[in-house]
């Protein structure tokens, strides 16, 4: 397994990149590819202790950089030789399986659709995370790629997300809900009542397990596997969720620090809450998937230290490996709605 990854995107590239990409190989085995500046790579790696190139290990110099401040339309007909795009390229000739980066998130969904192009037949690729619930954790799908859907895009969502489920997540039948105001059929737009019925109609023809519609509230608590939604709804649900767990840490430490009984009591509980936090540490998943690209691309967050770039080369490995790419191959033909409507 090869994994290439870009390691001059993110905030803390490319030190923390390169660290990363080293305790990976030793956790992880895979052979990699870093893309950047070669000076600045060898600098990294001589502060992580390693005075060569470690083996399995390859540099493929670029000079140009892409930025957060530049427009993913247009960035790689600019900037041809940046340590993002020639990353994606190689993926697209074959010469790794994958490609972690930490890059601007609008220029690599843009880049991996430009470059390694979409699975053929699947109209938007998503971004997929995977959120804990109250009973263990579930795929959003789609999180902030596509903020206007069609019905579709949605279905095809569905269908992406249940298809990673099974197959990275290891779950037999993953519950399918779609993201809506109101559990009841009549509530939603447009946009939602008429993905309900396209969905009920994969339920029936036994292509998806699909719930119906399904509250924010009760996605949390585990009410499903997969939480369909146009990204604008799911990058609100994201960010509201990033929010409060937030705002619930900080609560909490408030309350601990404030005498000598609550400080013993913080003690006592430490565990749980250390292994709470760590659920909702966006380092310790690693990434998120952009599903319904020919080849594996995982978004690693912006400030991903050298842990988080690890556990991404993890969940690209698993992906990889996963085989859930022939898996939306093969099912894409039962994905499509258009012609239906056509024909109503």
């Amino acid at each position: 397994m090869k994994i290439i990854i870009d390691a001059m995107g993110g905030d803390y590239a490319p030190l923390e990149i390169v660290k990363g990409a080293v305790q990976s190989q030793k956790r992880w085995g895979a052979e990699l590819i870093l893309t950047g500046d070669a000076e600045a790579i060898l600098r990294a790696l001589e502060s992580c202790g390693e005075s060569t190139v470690p083996k399995g290990m390859e540099i493929v110099h670029t000079t140009q950089t892409v930025e957060m401040c530049d427009d993913p339309a247009t960035v790689f007909r600019r900037k041809k030789d940046s340590s993002m795009g020639v990353a994606l390229q190689l993926l697209h000739e074959g010469k790794g399986d994958a490609v972690v980066s930490a890059g601007s998130t609008g220029a690599l969904l843009t880049g991996a659709t430009l470059i390694v192009k979409r699975v053929r037949g699947i109209r938007r690729a998503a971004m997929a995370p995977v959120i804990p619930t109250s009973t263990g954790k579930a795929v959003l799908i789609d999180c902030g790629a596509n903020a206007e859907c069609t019905p579709e895009y949605l279905v095809q969502f569905a269908y992406l997300g249940s298809f990673y489920a099974k197959r990275v997540l290891g779950l037999e039948q993953p519950r399918v809900g779609l993201l809506n105001i109101g559990a009841e059929d009549s509530k939603g737009t447009a946009l939602q009542k008429e993905t309900l019925h396209w969905l009920r109609c994969a339920d029936e023809e036994g292509h998806l397990h699909f719930i119906g519609n399904i509250e924010a509230k009760e996605a949390i608590k585990g009410g499903c596997d997969v939480i369909v939604s146009d990204g604008f709804s799911g990058n609100i649900m994201l960010k509201s969720m990033e929010g409060t767990g937030s705002l619930a840490g900080g609560a909490m430490k408030e309350i601990f620090k404030k005498n000598l009984l609550t400080k013993l009591a913080a003690l006592l509980v430490m565990p749980g809450l250390q292994a709470f936090k760590d659920r909702l540490d966006p380092n310790k998943v690693g990434g998120t998937a952009f599903i319904g690209i020919s080849k594996p691309v995982i978004k690693a967050h912006g400030s991903s230290n050298a842990e988080a770039i690890e556990n991404a080369v993890g969940q690209a490995i698993r992906f990889a490996q996963s085989g859930l790419i022939a898996d939306i191959e093969a099912n894409v033909e039962l994905m499509h709605v258009e012609k239906e409507e056509k024909e109503k």
